[in-house]
């Protein structure tokens, strides 16, 4: 077989040469396009489940959350291992599936097993909820704010409210979380003796609040056609309208939530800090969807930031908007592998040239180098899989392998037609070329079959090292 490709090469030469421009046009598109990343994946087709459970023990969300996550679970289709950690305040539940499988049906087959759960929970316990789907390595850029004029209160909210929503509609993103800085947010600070003098108990106090800053439904008006829906502004805008929030009436005198405290504008208690270059701020981590393209969503995300820079210098706040950025990683070692390209197209060039002193030799076999590479990222690109640092790591070591395999080839021709056209009766050059490939090909076959035999027990891993 290899015999007919060589002849077929020789004898259809332009054939050859067209087929493997077009390789190496489509080769670059498709480089261009394709999904960079900067590991593989390397985690285990998992379902990771978060409960939040203010206020209780290790060993009461174990018996009141976890547990019960676990039995709901027990049986789903496809599950090989459930997984619980139960600390103060938070059950996570990971469960684990075959390797390989289809994620995405997994996730609705845990959904629907969580579903009966919804009313199921202690009070005070949210409802479980999955997690967004993203990657092992699946933080795709860190950035962080802060400000000489603004207070951590205000650079907070900044970044709950504007920078957030405005991240996460950039696609690819899975998950954007906020760190640092103060939740904003209104106390009542209730004075004991002013809620005895008024005979109220907390209780009292907290059903006046939230029936206060709760959404209630007016009713309608009847009309001949239609109902017209009763619209009511019933969010206070400031601590002192939700002050004048009815509590009860005693002997025909209103009691009034400020009657029985104050109320504040102030910030909840902090669970998380972050200092950007030695000053208090806020840090944005931006996490990154399954199979997303890492160097994409990076680009995609900056120009996301350059459109709120405006509005940064109007807030006085200061963008530290590269603190963490993996894409540094993919351009780096992009940028390393055009560069050993370049560096071992010129090597061939200057070794054959000073051995052989024919330029046409050296060219032929350089032209090996980009071809070899860019066809074995069509056929990563046909199997779905991304390009990664270890992938091109990989490709800038096998630069020695195509290049010996040309060198060897294209040598043994060359000596041959210059043998042939010292000889008495000179033969055809195409058949010389023909009979020169061929008498190496056994050779470089073999060789490079013993290369390729060296990395199989590699790909018999499995798990996460394979």
């Amino acid at each position: 077989m290899i015999t007919a490709i060589v002849r077929f090469s020789i004898r259809f030469p332009g054939v050859v040469v067209s087929l493997a421009l077009m390789l190496v046009a489509y080769g670059i598109f498709t480089l261009e396009h394709a999904r960079l990343d900067v590991f593989p994946e390397f985690s285990p087709t998992q379902v990771v489940i978060q409960t939040e459970a203010a206020g209780l023990s290790p060993e009461l969300v174990e018996s009141l959350v976890s547990q019960p996550i676990e039995n709901a679970l027990l049986g789903a289709s496809g599950v090989e291992r459930i997984r619980s950690q139960s600390i103060p305040g938070l059950s996570v539940v990971t469960v684990l599936f075959e390797d390989g499988s289809d994620i995405y049906r997994h996730r609705q087959v845990v959904a629907e097993r969580l579903a009966p759960l919804a009313g199921r929970m202690p009070a005070g316990v949210s409802t479980p909820g999955i997690t967004p789907l993203t990657s092992s390595a699946s933080t795709v850029l860190g950035l962080g704010l802060t400000s000489k004029s603004r207070s951590l209160t205000e650079l907070r909210t900044l970044a709950d409210t504007v920078v957030r929503p405005h991240l996460l509609s950039v696609e690819g993103v899975a998950e954007v979380n906020v760190f640092g800085g103060f939740v904003r947010e209104w106390q009542l600070q209730i004075d004991p003796a002013r809620l005895a003098r008024h005979d109220l108990s907390l209780g009292d106090v907290i059903a006046a609040a939230r029936q206060a800053t709760g959404v209630l439904s007016a009713g309608f008006l009847p009309g001949p056609n239609q109902r017209i829906a009763i619209v009511t502004e019933a969010q206070p805008a400031v601590p002192e309208v939700l002050g004048r929030a009815l509590i009860k009436t005693v002997d025909g005198q209103p009691v009034l939530l400020r009657d029985v405290g104050n109320l504040v504008e102030g910030a909840a208690e902090p669970i998380s800090a972050a200092a950007i270059d030695g000053q208090s701020g806020v840090f944005v981590m931006v996490q990154g969807q399954l199979g997303s393209n890492t160097l994409a969503v990076s680009r995609g995300l900056e120009v996301a930031l350059a459109d709120l820079k405006p509005l940064f210098a109007t807030e006085k706040v200061t963008l530290h908007d590269a603190l963490f950025r993996p894409a540094n990683f993919i351009e780096t070692a992009v940028g390393n592998v055009r560069f050993d390209i370049l560096v071992g197209s010129s090597l061939v060039v200057v070794v054959l040239f000073l051995f052989l002193f024919n330029a046409r030799t050296a060219f032929i076999c350089t032209t090996a180098i980009p071809v070899s590479l860019l066809g074995a990222v069509l056929l990563l690109t046909a199997f779905d899989q991304p390009i990664n640092i270890m992938v091109l790591g990989g490709l800038a070591i096998s630069l020695g392998e195509v290049v010996d395999d040309a060198i060897i080839d294209t040598e043994n021709i060359f000596r041959r037609l210059r043998e042939n056209r010292a000889a008495g009766m000179p033969l055809d050059p195409a058949t010389v070329a023909l009979n020169a490939s061929v008498e190496v090909r056994g050779s470089v076959v073999y060789a490079t079959f013993i290369v390729a035999l060296v990395f199989v027990p590699l790909l018999t891993f499995g798990g996460v090292g394979g």
